[in-house]
């Protein structure tokens, strides 16, 4: 008979800082109010609609338990009368993920409380939502007592959480709970791990996720060593509360310096150092500009650890600007576009603090993803050594491509809720017309070409051909050149990848420059005044067109692009706009505009160049065509190839500068 022993899955904890924004994560004092089944609703299109915008709806009261409530980070206490909910992100216990993906079959909840006449109830909820009661119990003699509930994971295979209920008697009432299992006694003791943080000019906010890390002895024990990768002119060892977090750190925490290879460059070193060092069993790719749940890190472990074979564990991510909002729920690739999105039952931007776990049914589905960002994810060492390191790509698709070749090779990822951190949410940065925009665009085609399933890519040469005049259209000309370019290197093969790395970006930022729509002005005086003559349509100019509209302006802008522009609008802007409403159906009628960027810092000044339309348009339609007809050739060559880019000793000739081979 194999021998077991008790382990610890998952604990109640508190927020670190008592921030009252994150509270609704923690803690939920409100009651269940769920939405519509879909089923319900039924197919009507106006129905549906209703009932999507019904579910972006408040049913939040507003009322939160006081900050003087929280005991210690483990330990609540819930006032006199008073009923609070731990069905919430970080305290439910997602019973689905640990049903599907790992070896645990059976969960026992003990949940201690302090408080005369003081009660406990269980509660599971299915994949459609609806929660179940399990039991209840409560102190009837004394002042404490201690409540174990032996809870099956049978009833959940696609979907459902376990959470409890706590409701004070007659005196407030003192919380705490623990989640464990039986498991064998060969995954009783704890992973450990290398984290791997890539950093590049933000030295404070670095010191402080460092901090984060050594705050918590239990993270801290597990941490073979913290990696950080220093890419920056700006050092995080500057930082003036750098000190405090490197004593936290007791010993553990590298500084590792080397150029601006990017996330893939910085992550690959973190990668490489864990495989070659052979001690831990995870590797930890963490953004530096995140603020971290610590617990998050231990759930993370443990999941892995007791996974039916190795697997990628992915943390969420939470809006560090709006810190109860979660940016998605988990990421797949859509094979056919070969571009990354939620699934379809799945809302982007979900607010806990406006609509709470319980009353949310979608949230009880499991959700199967492709990918996890590598804003924090926890790779196994033995994924590593068999599939290699990051693709050598400096940002954008390495850690989506990287889960698609594992996910290949037998090792799927899981987004595993309850393992968060708080970073920019993506919708707030200007990535798709900046320097950013050949990375997104030569990297999302180096991945389809080494992953797709059909024999032209599927859709994406085609999206990529239409993403590229619509930005014609707008006028922004350096991010149509940065997409020619980097077809350009497509077009060339994977040979260049390591070489090119440490001095593309400095290439592209130089070039750039030249193009009107690159030159950003913080100040609104630097630009000419607005002028422009009547036009019948100025009413009209911020309404969302119909979709038969836009495809009426997708033909007809090209031809308009072919006109001589307004003479007025060679010295004044025609128009003002806002990043909120520059897509591409817009920009297209004007002949200049001066166009705000997405992070609110900076403006451009678009103008209208009939002759360089002209010739982007040719080379976009010829290098497109080229594309298409050689994408089965280019195809065998990188996925050919990739083995022996994604190697350590590749890699290792790459850090060559800065280590002497000494990685």
């Amino acid at each position: 008979m194999t021998e077991t022993v008790r382990r610890v899955l998952q604990r109640q904890i508190m927020p670190v800082d008592r921030d009252l924004d994150v509270l609704p994560l923690y803690v939920d004092p409100d009651p269940a109010v769920l939405d519509a089944d879909k089923y319900a609703v039924g197919g009507n299109k106006a129905a549906k609609e209703l009932n999507w915008a019904s579910l972006r709806q408040a049913v939040s009261s507003g009322e939160t338990i006081h900050p003087d409530q929280i005991v210690d980070r483990h330990a609540v206490r819930v006032r006199r009368g008073a009923r609070l909910s731990f069905g919430t992100y970080f305290n439910a216990f997602p019973a689905s993920y640990w049903r599907r993906w790992t070896i645990v079959d059976t969960v026992r909840l003990t949940v201690e409380l302090e408080g005369r006449g003081a009660g406990v109830t269980v509660y599971k909820s299915m994949a459609n939502g609806r929660s179940q009661r399990v039991e209840a119990r409560q102190v009837e003699d004394g002042d404490t007592g201690t409540f174990v509930f032996e809870l099956p994971l049978g009833p959940f295979a696609d979907g459902g959480w376990y959470w409890y209920d706590v409701a004070a008697g007659e005196q407030d009432s003192v919380v705490t709970a623990t989640w464990d299992a039986e498991v064998p006694a060969d995954r009783a003791a704890s992973g450990t791990v290398t984290v791997a943080i890539t950093t590049m000019n933000r030295p404070d906010f670095c010191a402080d996720l460092l901090a984060q890390l050594g705050s918590d002895d239990d993270v801290l024990a597990i941490l073979d060593e913290v990696l950080v990768m220093e890419q920056g002119s700006r050092k995080v060892v500057d930082a003036s509360r750098f000190p405090a977090a490197e004593k936290a750190l007791d010993g553990k925490l590298r500084v590792l310096e080397q150029g601006n290879l990017g996330g893939s460059g910085g992550y690959a070193r973190g990668q490489l150092e864990t495989v070659r060092a052979g001690v831990s069993t995870y590797a930890l790719m963490m953004d530096d500009d995140v603020v971290c749940e610590p617990e998050s890190l231990l759930r993370a472990v443990t999941f892995g650890d007791l996974a039916r074979r190795p697997t990628i564990v992915g943390g969420h991510m939470f809006s560090l600007y709006s810190r109860s909002r979660l940016h998605s729920f988990g990421e797949i690739i859509q094979t056919w576009r070969w571009w990354w999105m939620s699934p379809e039952h799945v809302l982007p931007e979900w607010d806990f603090g406006a609509r709470n776990l319980r009353s949310t049914r979608w949230l009880h589905r499991r959700v199967d993803v492709d990918f996890n960002g590598w804003f924090m994810c926890l790779i196994p060492r033995a994924v590593l050594e068999e599939v290699g390191l990051s693709l050598p790509i400096f940002i954008k698709w390495d850690d989506s491509e990287f889960g698609v070749r594992a996910k290949a090779a037998g090792f799927p990822t899981v987004t595993f809720p309850g393992a968060a951190v708080w970073h920019v949410p993506w919708t707030d940065k200007n990535d798709a017309l900046d320097w950013q925009a050949f990375f997104h665009q030569r990297n999302r085609l180096i991945s389809a070409l080494l992953h797709s399933p059909y024999p032209h890519g599927g859709r994406v040469v085609r999206e990529s051909l239409n993403h590229s005049i619509a930005h014609l259209v707008s006028m922004q000309y350096s991010t149509v050149e940065l997409r020619q370019q980097a077809l350009e290197e497509v077009l060339a093969g994977p040979d260049r990848l390591h070489e090119v790395l440490p001095t593309r970006l400095a290439e592209v930022n130089a070039f750039r420059k030249q193009y009107a729509d690159a030159q950003l002005e913080s100040d609104p005086d630097a630009f000419p005044p607005v002028r422009r003559k009547a036009s019948r349509r100025s009413h009209q100019e911020l309404e969302v067109p119909t979709r038969r509209s836009q495809l009426i302006t997708a033909a007809l802008a090209p031809l308009r692009q072919l006109r001589p522009p307004r003479q007025l609008s060679r010295e004044f802007p025609e128009t003002e706009i806002a990043a909120m409403d520059a897509r591409w159906y817009r920009l297209a009628r004007y002949d200049s505009a001066i166009v705000s960027m997405p992070d609110q810092t900076a403006a451009a000044l678009y103008t209208r160049d009939p002759a360089l339309f002209r010739d982007q348009l040719r080379r976009i339609v010829r290098l497109h065509a080229e594309l298409y007809r050689r994408w089965p050739e280019l195809s065998a060559e990188y996925r050919a190839k990739l083995p022996q880019i994604t190697s350590p000793e590749a890699w290792e000739e790459t850090f060559r500068p800065w280590t002497g081979g000494d990685a």
